[in-house]
């Protein structure tokens, strides 16, 4: 396969770094060069600012039902060009099977639809006055300049979650995706600006984060920033938006707790749990990697995980019986393997797994009784490693689920609704699921977490709403003898 070249969008337009500067993309499942991208810095970021700030006021301009029908044509293009145009880089660049890649580009086309709604929905107020004279009303705004910063995980689905609801909003963006994955980004932008979103509304700057992002949510010009990443990035993008006063949303990392219940069946429930964890690798921030079974189903549901977990098949990322590949390069398997051998060597027992499969391919891997202080059990280790603990009742799964720093995704497997709704109460997260597991999608939902999970809300009208500013208009009904 020959080398791409590739280089950024700025007012729509491809154009090299001005540095020239180029940076290699290796595909994760045999880390062969796939192309060689155009490596941004800060004289990049002040061109596509600056263009977006152009763009933002065209695109603010239109009629909603005009924002409404580009974004209606994006999904169109997503729906039938998906599979010629996207498919390939998703399996490639981020090592994603091919169940999973048609799931993104399905999920993206729901998405951009969900958002070309919402552009009619951006509802103002109104609220009485003790002054029968005075009325009040309260609109909704575009933001401005809206800085993205997406991650590699799902670098088709969530970009486009990122980037759809702030446009429907009326504002401009400039996107800085994960250097891991940037050719998702471009041919994304690429298919916003065939749509029919103004040129320069639309830009993408692939860097790195020190050259590029850096500069990029540090800009005088850019009015929010949007991240999708890990806890450490959102710490120093959310203080530095502190400084400015910028609005952020920050969707970070999790460790999702799956509870599984004495009710529940053990071979069904560790089929779910499997799903919840395996999926991509582990590498979703959702996934529910600590899994807490009361004592009396615990032996069946380890050995029903057990089974679950061997029958993964990782085979070819084009295979559809293939469940899923290679983490996204060399330094996430040294992370992964680096936790499960700390476990190991801190008591935990190894049901399955522990061991590279080829690659950058770990084997589902399924730890028993880590221990609490562990970083398995309390770090996000965003790979293929399951740790379950047993537990004596309903109250302490609780307890022991929200005995962690991040807050971001739940889910309780029990028949009991009574117990599910306790659980759903009871713990400390943005989103709880009964019979379900914890990695759960939908464009309609508030996605967002508590804790070090991040702050704010992406989704429907939860995220055009974060990406509009609210302002209050007054008026004198008096006669002012005139």
């Amino acid at each position: 396969m020959s080398v791409q070249q590739q280089d950024l969008i700025i007012a729509g337009r491809r154009q090299a770094a001005c540095s020239g500067a180029v940076f290699d993309v290796l595909a994760p499942e045999d880390e062969r060069l796939m192309a060689q991208v155009a490596r941004a810095d800060s004289a990049d970021v002040d061109l596509a600012v600056a263009a977006a700030r152009k763009g933002y006021s065209a695109w603010s301009a239109l009629a909603p039902k005009e924002r409404e029908a580009a974004l209606l044509r994006a999904a169109d293009l997503v729906a039938t060009q998906g599979e010629a145009r996207l498919l390939d880089t998703l399996i490639d660049e981020s090592g994603s099977a091919i169940t999973k890649a048609r799931f993104e580009i399905s999920y993206t086309v729901d998405l951009l639809r969900t958002a070309a709604g919402e552009a009619r929905r951006l509802y103002g107020d109104t609220f009485p006055n003790d002054n029968p004279q005075r009325l009040s009303m309260v609109f909704r705004e575009p933001m401005g300049v809206v800085a993205i910063i997406s991650p590699y995980n799902a670098p088709l689905s969530l970009l486009t979650k990122m980037t759809a609801f702030p446009l429907a909003a009326g504002n401009s963006v400039v996107i800085k995706p994960s250097e891991e994955t940037p050719l998702t980004a471009l041919a994304l932008g690429e298919i916003l600006v065939e749509a029919g979103i103004p040129a320069a509304a639309i830009n993408v700057v692939t860097g790195f984060g020190a050259d590029c992002g850096a500069p990029l949510t540090a800009h005088a010009d850019i009015d929010c920033i949007a991240l999708t990443g890990s806890t450490a990035t959102g710490t120093v993008v959310g203080a530095q938006s502190m400084q400015r006063m910028r609005r952020c949303q920050l969707e970070l990392g999790g460790k999702s707790a799956l509870l599984v219940l004495r009710d529940a069946d053990p071979v069904a429930s560790a089929n779910i749990a499997a799903q919840g964890i395996f999926t991509h690798a582990g590498q979703i921030c959702m996934a529910n990697s600590r899994i807490l079974v009361e004592r009396p189903i615990y032996e069946e549901f380890i050995a029903a995980l057990k089974q679950a977990a061997e029958a993964i098949h990782l085979g070819d990322l084009r295979d559809e019986r293939t469940q899923y590949g290679p983490l996204i390069n060399r330094a996430a398997v040294t992370k992964v393997m680096g936790h499960i051998e700390q476990a190991v060597t801190e008591g935990a027992t190894v049901l399955t797994g522990a061991e590279i499969e080829r690659g950058l391919v770990i084997r589902p891997t399924v730890l028993l009784e880590p221990d609490r202080s562990s970083a398995v059990w309390r770090e996000e280790s965003f790979g293929p490693v399951a740790s379950v603990v047993a537990v004596e009742n309903l109250d302490e799964a609780i307890a022991v689920a929200n005995d962690s720093d991040y807050g971001l995704s739940a889910a309780v497997l029990t028949h009991n609704i009574q117990w599910g709704f306790r659980a759903a109460r009871g713990i400390r997260s943005g989103s709880v699921h009964i019979g379900m597991h914890a990695f759960q999608s939908n464009a309609l939902a508030p996605i967002g977490g508590v804790g070090l999970s991040g702050i704010g809300r992406s989704g429907g009208k939860y995220s055009t709403e974060e990406f509009t500013e609210l302002k209050w208009v007054s008026v004198s009904l008096e006669d002012d003898g005139s």
